[in-house]
């Protein structure tokens, strides 16, 4: 009777300390043009977002994002599903976990996909890989079982006020068939407090456009 009235009292101090050691936030935001690893997801127009975040101090997270899109059949909604494991070692901050995009109202079969990804980032250097483990798309198609995307980066303060990040990446889609879906990207963001400019550039291929894009983005968090 005495260990079950400890474990009584235990309990709710461990339940509180967990609660004081977990984090819930949101985030909003608005672009002027969603680009998402390089391509357009709103035909170049203006998109919002929102998403919620929980983490705790283990490292584990998991949260949502909504965000708007327009494929050219009109207005839909992109939405992400994640959780993962973050932590940091000698320096090397590091972050594995799985994402799910599905893509609602978008009329496009099969657009839905999953993807494990592992992130890494040292002093002003950090780098990127996902590779897509589900799919609802056939293997005909991009964004199916098999594709790889990875990515370079460095950012650095440019002073108290602003910061400069670029980043090279690359889409390689294990796709049967002649399409020719691969393609690399470029992106350079001057930062300022929530706000975002940036100037995009792609390779032209099946999903893509070598156009020049120039963004404007805000975010905040809460």
């Amino acid at each position: 009777m005495k260990k079950l009235t400890s474990l009584t009292i235990a309990a709710p101090l461990l339940l509180a300390a967990s609660i004081a050691q977990a984090e819930v936030s949101a985030n909003f935001g608005a672009t002027s043009n969603y680009l998402w690893r390089g391509v357009t997801q709103s035909a170049d127009g203006a998109s919002v977002s929102g998403g919620l975040d929980y983490s705790n101090e283990s490292g584990f997270y998991a949260g949502t994002w909504i965000g708007t899109i327009d494929w050219g059949i009109g207005n839909a909604a992109e939405t992400d599903l994640y959780l993962g494991y973050s932590g940091e070692a000698d320096g090397f901050s590091y972050d594995v976990g799985y994402v799910y995009y599905a893509y609602l109202e978008s009329e496009y079969d099969g657009s839905d996909f999953g993807e494990l990804y592992f992130k890494g980032a040292m002093a002003d250097f950090n780098f990127s890989i996902a590779y897509t483990i589900n799919s609802d798309a056939d293997d005909a198609a991009p964004f199916g079982q098999g594709d790889l995307y990875y990515s370079v980066g460095y950012e650095f303060a440019l002073s108290e006020d602003y910061s400069l990040a670029l980043t090279v990446g690359h889409y390689d889609f294990d796709v049967d068939g002649a399409l020719d879906a691969d393609y690399s990207h470029a992106q350079l963001d001057l930062s300022k407090g929530d706000f975002t400019f940036s100037v995009s550039k792609t390779t032209d291929s099946a999903l893509s456009d070598d156009d020049l894009k120039l963004v404007v983005s805000w975010s905040t968090s809460f």
